[in-house]
C-alpha cells in the first residue's frame, strides 16, 4: 500500500499502481468527471499516470490556470488533427495555449480561408465524437528525430534538435494523429464540450522574419457551452468598444505611418488627456507630491550609471551629439535621482515625493504595436519617493491609498500581484531578499490578498502591480510600485541622519496610471467612448430647431461657457431626429433641444445620455445639476 497525500491535508492508502483518474473517483463522482489531470509531487501527469510510491496528489480542473492550460492546449491538438486530415501533407509548427484559447501554426501551400475554418471545425467535432484516447509516449532523441523526419514533420525534427540531450522525449497520439509533446493532455477527445474557432492570421516560424511564413489559426474552448457563448459575446463587445475604433468616430486621436506606435491627439483627445492630467495633478497635490521635469536626451554615461545601459539597452533610441553617445529616455528614474542630488538632505526632508509626467520612448517590435495599448512613445505618470529605510511601509501604504482613491473614481476594481526578482537583475540576492520581504510585510499587514508572480520584477527591485479590471472582465496592468535599495547606491545618494552621519536613502518608483496613454486607451474601452460628465470633450450640445431659436441658443452658450462648461450649438439645416442621433452616435452626455416653447419659458428641454428626454429645465437649475455632477465626478 502507498500513501496519498491531498491538497486539503488529508491522507488516503491505495494499493500501488493506482492511477490519478481513480483516485478521483475514489473521492467523488463529480471531481472525477471534471477531472483533466494531476500534479504528483508537484509534476503535471495524466489521468492515466501509475502511482508507485507515496506521493502528494492534486486532482487538477479546468478551474485552475493549469486546468485551462491543458484543456485549451489539447483543443490545439484537436485542431491540428483536423487539419492533417483535410489537408495531407499539411507541416506542423507548434499548438500552445494562450490566454483565453489556443493557436497552431501550420505551412500550407495556400492561405486557410474562412471557408476552411467551417470545414476545420466540422472535422473537429468527427474527431470529438470519435472520443479517441490521448496516448503518452516516450522515445528516445535518436528515434524522435528519425520517426519525425519520417512522417515529414521537419519543424519538430528542428525542435527536437534544440532539446538539451538529457530531456525526456515524448509525443502524444490519438487515433492515427501524433504530435511532438511534453503533455499532460485531457483523457480522450470526447472530453473537449465546447470550442471555436476565430480567426487566421500568418506568422514566422520562430517569430524570426528570414524564417518561413506559416498560418495561424486562433481558437478557444471551454468545458461548457455557456461559458463558450459568455465569451463570444465579450469579444463582439469587445470589437465595438475597440479604442480604435472609437478614438476614429470620436475624433480623439489617430495613429500615422509617418510615426508608427506614436499617438496624435486631435482637438478632443487633448481635452480628455488634460482632464485625467488635472485630476492626476489635484490628487497628487492632495497626497504631497512635487513635480518635476527632467530631459529627454541624457547621455550614455548616465545609462550606463543607472544600469540601463547593461539591461535595457534593447529597447532603447539612441543618438549621437557632439561625437558622443546620447540616449532617448525610455524611463523616468535616472532623471529624478539626478534632480535628488542637486540639494543636501537631511533625515528631516524625508520622504521627499517627486512626480513627473515624463514623455518615454522604447523601441517595440512592429509586429507587437497596438493602438494605444502598445506604443514606442507614452507618457508615464511617474514619481520617485526618496525615504528613510523606516518609512517603507507608512509610504507605500499612502501609495496605495491613492491607487486606491483614483482608481475608484474611474470605476475600476482591481488585483495585487508581488513581481520577484528576475533573470537580468543587478544588486545582490540579500539585498533582493530584504526588499521582497518589505513589500510582502506591507501587503500582509494590509490584509491584502495578492499572487506572487516569479522572475517578473525590475532589473534593480521588486515591485507590486496593480491589474485593473474593466467592464468586460478583461485584466490589464497598470499602476505599479517598485521598491529600489540600488539606485541610490549607484547614484551615491545621501542624506544626512540624526547621529549626523551621511546614510542611503531608500527609493520607491511609482506609477498610478501607467501610461498616460495607455490609460486613455483603456478607459474609451471600458466606458464605450460614454465618458462621464467630468471627462467628456463635449459636454453639452445644444440642438437648435429651426434658424429662428439660434440666438437664443447662443446666449445658453454663453452662459454655459462662463462656468467652464464645454458645449456647441448645433444651428444646422437639418431635421431634428437626425441631429439627436448624430449627438446620440458622439455619446455626448446632455443634449438641450430648444424650440420655441423653450425661447418663450426661457427653459431647455433635456436630453441625457442612457435615460432619453427627462424634459424641460431651468436653465440656472440646469447649470447648478451640471457644476455639481462635475465636481463630484459621478
Amino acid at each position: 500500500m502507498i500513501k496519498v497525500t491531498l491538497k486539503d491535508g488529508s491522507v488516503r492508502e491505495y494499493k500501488k499502481g493506482v492511477t490519478v483518474e481513480e483516485i478521483a473517483k475514489d473521492i467523488s463522482p463529480r471531481l472525477a468527471k471534471e477531472a483533466l489531470a494531476g500534479r504528483v509531487n508537484g509534476k503535471l501527469v495524466d489521468l492515466n499516470f501509475k502511482l508507485e510510491n507515496d506521493s502528494t496528489l492534486d486532482i487538477i480542473t479546468f478551474d485552475s490556470p493549469e486546468g485551462e492550460d491543458i484543456y485549451r492546449h489539447s483543443s490545439a491538438h484537436i485542431m491540428a488533427q483536423a487539419v492533417s486530415e483535410l489537408f495531407p501533407g499539411v507541416k506542423l509548427a507548434i499548438g500552445p495555449s494562450i490566454k483565453d484559447g489556443f493557436y497552431y501554426d501550420f505551412m500550407v501551400d495556400k492561405p486557410f480561408t474562412p471557408d476552411d475554418l467551417e470545414k476545420i471545425e466540422e472535422k473537429m467535432q468527427e474527431i470529438i465524437k470519435r472520443d479517441l484516447p490521448f496516448k503518452r509516449h516516450v522515445i528516445s532523441r535518436d528515434e524522435a528525430i528519425k520517426f519525425f523526419k519520417e512522417i515529414g514533420q521537419d519543424f519538430k525534427v528542428e525542435l527536437i534538435e534544440g532539446l538539451s540531450t538529457d530531456e525526456e522525449i515524448s509525443y502524444y497520439q490519438q487515433g492515427e494523429f501524433v504530435d511532438l509533446c511534453s503533455g499532460p493532455h485531457i483523457p480522450s477527445t470526447g472530453k473537449l464540450k465546447a470550442f471555436k474557432l476565430l480567426n487566421v492570421a500568418g506568422a514566422y516560424w520562430r517569430g524570426d522574419e528570414k524564417n518561413p511564413t506559416l498560418q495561424r489559426i486562433y481558437g478557444t474552448s471551454f468545458p461548457k457551452k455557456s461559458m463558450l457563448d459568455e465569451y463570444l459575446y465579450r469579444l463582439e463587445e469587445a470589437k465595438k468598444r475597440d479604442h480604435r475604433k472609437l478614438g476614429k468616430e470620436l475624433d480623439l486621436f489617430s495613429f500615422s505611418e509617418e510615426a508608427p506606435g506614436m499617438a496624435f491627439y486631435h482637438p478632443k483627445g487633448m481635452i480628455l488627456r488634460n482632464e485625467i492630467i488635472n485630476f492626476w495633478r489635484e490628487k497628487h497635490k492632495e497626497y504631497g507630491y512635487e513635480e518635476i521635469q527632467t530631459p529627454l536626451l541624457m547621455n550614455q554615461r548616465l545609462w550606463e550609471r543607472s544600469g540601463h545601459w547593461q539591461n535595457y539597452r534593447e529597447n532603447m533610441y539612441f543618438t549621437e551629439v557632439d561625437n558622443e553617445t546620447f540616449a532617448i529616455k525610455p524611463m523616468n528614474c535616472p532623471g529624478a535621482m539626478l534632480v535628488y542630488k542637486t540639494s543636501h538632505h537631511s533625515y528631516r526632508d524625508l520622504p521627499l515625493r517627486l512626480a513627473e509626467l515624463g514623455l518615454v520612448h522604447r523601441r517595440e517590435l512592429s509586429g507587437a504595436l497596438h493602438g494605444m495599448m502598445r506604443v514606442r512613445a507614452f507618457t508615464q505618470d511617474d514619481a520617485h519617493i526618496f525615504m528613510l529605510p523606516e518609512q517603507i511601509e507608512e509610504e507605500i501604504g499612502k501609495i496605495m491609498d491613492l491607487i486606491d482613491d483614483v482608481y475608484k473614481v474611474f470605476g475600476y476594481s482591481y488585483r495585487v500581484e508581488l513581481s520577484t526578482k528576475p533573470e537580468k537583475a543587478i544588486g545582490s540576492d540579500e539585498i533582493w531578499e530584504i526588499a521582497t520581504n518589505a513589500l510582502k510585510k506591507v501587503l500582509e499587514n494590509r490584509k491584502m490578498d495578492y499572487v506572487v508572480n516569479e522572475g517578473d520584477g525590475a532589473f534593480y527591485g521588486p515591485k507590486i502591480d496593480f491589474h485593473i479590471e474593466d467592464c468586460l472582465g478583461r485584466s490589464w496592468q497598470c499602476g505599479t510600485i517598485q521598491l529600489d535599495f540600488m539606485l541610490p547606491e549607484r547614484f551615491d545618494l545621501t542624506y544626512v541622519g540624526e547621529d549626523g552621519q551621511k546614510h542611503r536613502p531608500v527609493v520607491v518608483h511609482r506609477v498610478v496610471l501607467g501610461a498616460i496613454d495607455r490609460f486613455i486607451g483603456l478607459l474609451v474601452e471600458h466606458v464605450g467612448g460614454a465618458f462621464p460628465l467630468w471627462l467628456a470633450p463635449e459636454q453639452v450640445r445644444i440642438i437648435a430647431i429651426s434658424e429662428r431659436h439660434i440666438p437664443y441658443c447662443k446666449e445658453l452658450e454663453k452662459k454655459l461657457k462662463s462656468k467652464g462648461i464645454r458645449v456647441w450649438v448645433d444651428g444646422r439645416n437639418e431635421k431634428i431626429g437626425y441631429k439627436i442621433r448624430e449627438g446620440q452616435l458622439q455619446k455626448i452626455p446632455y443634449m438641450l433641444v430648444v424650440g420655441d416653447k423653450e425661447v418663450e419659458t426661457e427653459e431647455v428641454n433635456v436630453r441625457k445620455r442612457g435615460e432619453g428626454e427627462i424634459g424641460a429645465k431651468k436653465v440656472e437649475e440646469l447649470i447648478n445639476d451640471l457644476l455639481e455632477e462635475i465636481k463630484n465626478k459621478r
